[in-house]
């Protein structure tokens, strides 16, 4: 068994799964419960889940639908996407997800985070932290699915998020997402090097060499979309996931 998580990432919007490029343009990829079960064949490490119109649209989570897909799953699941509530949290936990990922909710109100470690543990709160170059180059922290830039940057976000008690660090690049270009490095180093709570970096990946660039980086763990849905030049879909003899040629 691997040390390094891989971890794909999910994103829900309207009851079915999509991808995005850069936050936008959302495609279609298949029913949640149906990639889920083909995930379930490829020895997945765990799922992270995120409802991405949840927090814009001012709504909960869809429980029932989370349930399903959770119903379906054989690896652990976090979620993310309109958690706003302690009862938000213990619903999802009582349905079977095992971490929860807060983004907005964790920069308009740090001590929740604080609150849900307290009650729930640290290891189970995930603190997502979406990341876009503005135009002068410097790295800002963007909330409400990147719609909305905020004047602290990853790095104090990300200490102030370990200081909260949140167990690990979503770093995701919003210039990278769905690009499949590799990860943001630079943005990796900061972040990894200035906590010591696990980093999960995220957004770019499209080969295993991306992976052990992250990891050298000082990431604790990867995640990806694009590599885990598409297939081809042209972006085919098709669910699929690296064996563990292939991965160990890149990670440890």
């Amino acid at each position: 068994m691997l040390k390094t998580r891989v971890i794909p990432c999910l994103l829900l919007k309207e009851g079915g799964f999509v991808k995005t490029a850069r936050f936008s343009k959302p495609r279609y990829l298949g029913d949640p419960r149906n990639i889920v079960r083909l995930f379930n064949e490829k020895e997945v490490d765990e799922i992270v889940i995120l409802d991405i119109d949840a927090t814009r649209d001012k709504r909960k989570p869809y429980f029932d639908l989370v349930r399903d897909i959770v119903s379906e799953a054989f690896m652990p699941i976090g979620y993310g996407g309109g958690i706003t509530t302690i009862e938000d949290i213990k619903l999802l936990f009582k349905i079977g997800v095992e971490k929860v990922v807060i983004n907005t909710q964790a920069v308009n109100k740090p001590e929740f985070i604080s609150e849900a470690s307290e009650r729930f543990g640290s290891q189970s709160i995930v603190a997502s932290i979406d990341v876009k170059k503005n135009l002068f180059g410097k790295y800002k922290v963007c909330i409400e699915s990147g719609r909305k830039k905020c004047s602290v940057s990853p790095v104090e976000h990300a200490k102030a998020m370990e200081d909260s008690g949140a167990g690990e660090i979503i770093i995701n690049s919003i210039d990278r997402d769905g690009t499949m270009e590799g990860y943001d490095i630079e943005l990796i180093k900061s972040v990894a090097s200035n906590v010591s709570i696990p980093v999960i970096a995220l957004g770019g990946a499209s080969k295993l060499e991306h992976f052990r660039d992250a990891v050298n980086s000082g990431a604790s763990a990867v995640s990806a979309g694009s590599m885990f849905v598409y297939q081809g030049v042209h972006k085919a879909v098709l669910i699929n996931y690296p064996t563990q003899d292939e991965l160990k040629g890149y990670l440890v």
